[in-house]
């Protein structure tokens, strides 16, 4: 049974929707991902189910009950915002209970409930400094702190880690995800990172100009994408333009090199197709029997470290793809020939074939 529903919610300014028809289902314990650009509707729609923004149209329901219309501090919501937004004027301490505060608990509650919090973010003995005595990742785990301190119904956090640097990004992403799991609240976070969302959600929700792309968990959106701008906006991607030599049994010619795709495509003819492919479901120089080769030149090859990205030129397609760093095997050189091997099915048809 699902905990928050999202039905048909609108959010227009004048002529123009920064959120439209948005539909989502949310059971207890959930986390969810709305990931997408900058400018998609993901904020808004986050801020809608805040209570910060009111919809133009639409119903907003936790647990059953509609708070559409209902003020934030109705709502029983804990909010993180990518800014920290902590009071400067008071300590760590007085941060995480200023919630509890308002609520008119009780002092002896409200002192063990911000141990009880500190202790859960890692940082029980920061209790009587400043936010300006905290690095960023500190700061951010105290705002965490802040927002769950009450008991909130739901966990909405607002790209909290964008502000942060990778190394930390990763350690905090993990540690939120953990914090989540440990007090079972269902969880909303918006990110533009498509990383952080695959790494921390149950599912994710994709979005673009203010609509919903596809929802799916972490393993359908990368790898079944129902949408073009999907396949393109998670993850990278190769695309390739492809001449149909027969339709039905799904044979196509890239720069005239035949391969079969995994299904026959709706036109039997002549026509184009745009296909795609993963750079990990790429192999170099090997070939299994079952699966798909193409024969092209080392365009470029780049030492990453641990990953060498190495670009293939076919004719007037060029694909990418990763290999591990193996002290070994000196890695391939500019200009030489080479062969790329991938299996039928890892191949992702992202437009209907169009007649020549």
């Amino acid at each position: 049974m699902s905990f928050l529903d999202i039905v048909n919610l609108q959010k227009s300014f004048g002529s123009a929707y920064a959120v439209k028809n948005f539909n989502l289902s949310v059971v207890r314990g959930e986390f969810v991902s709305f990931l997408g650009p900058s400018g998609c509707g993901k904020t808004t729609t986050l801020r809608m189910i805040a209570g910060f923004e009111h919809p133009t149209a639409g119903l907003i329901r936790i647990d059953g009950k509609d708070v559409t219309n209902l003020r934030p501090n109705q709502r029983k919501i804990g909010m993180v915002f990518q800014s920290y937004a902590l009071f400067p004027n008071m300590t760590v301490a007085e941060n995480v209970a200023f919630g509890l505060k308002v609520a008119r608990k009780p002092a002896e509650e409200v002192k063990a409930r911000v141990a009880e919090m500190l202790k859960l973010i890692g940082l029980p003995h920061l209790g009587d400094r400043y936010p300006y005595q905290l690095s960023g990742g500190q700061q951010q785990r105290v705002a965490l702190a802040r927002a769950i301190a009450p008991k909130p119904q739901i966990l909405l956090l607002d790209e909290p880690l964008s502000a942060l640097d990778a190394k930390i990004r990763i350690s905090l992403r993990e540690e939120i995800r953990a914090v989540q799991r440990e007090l079972g609240i269902t969880t909303i976070y918006v990110t533009h990172d498509q990383e952080e969302a695959l790494s921390m959600s149950d599912r994710i929700v994709v979005m673009n100009e203010g609509q919903v792309e596809q929802i799916g968990n972490p393993f359908e959106i990368y790898n079944r994408p129902s949408t073009r701008f999907v396949a393109s906006f998670v993850g990278t991607l190769n695309i390739l333009r492809a001449k149909v030599v027969d339709g039905a049994s799904g044979r196509v010619a890239v720069d005239g090199q035949e391969i079969i795709l995994p299904h026959g495509l709706p036109v039997s003819g002549a026509g184009e197709a745009t296909l795609a492919l993963r750079p990990e479901a790429i192999t170099l120089n090997a070939h299994d029997a079952s699966g798909s080769r193409l024969d092209g030149t080392i365009d470029e090859v780049s030492f990453l470290g641990s990953v060498i990205r190495i670009r293939v030129r076919l004719q007037n397609n060029i694909v990418t793809l990763d290999t591990f760093n193996n002290v070994g095997h000196r890695p391939p050189e500019r200009g030489q020939p080479a062969t790329i091997s991938f299996a039928r099915e890892d191949v992702l048809v992202l437009d209907e074939p169009q007649a020549a």
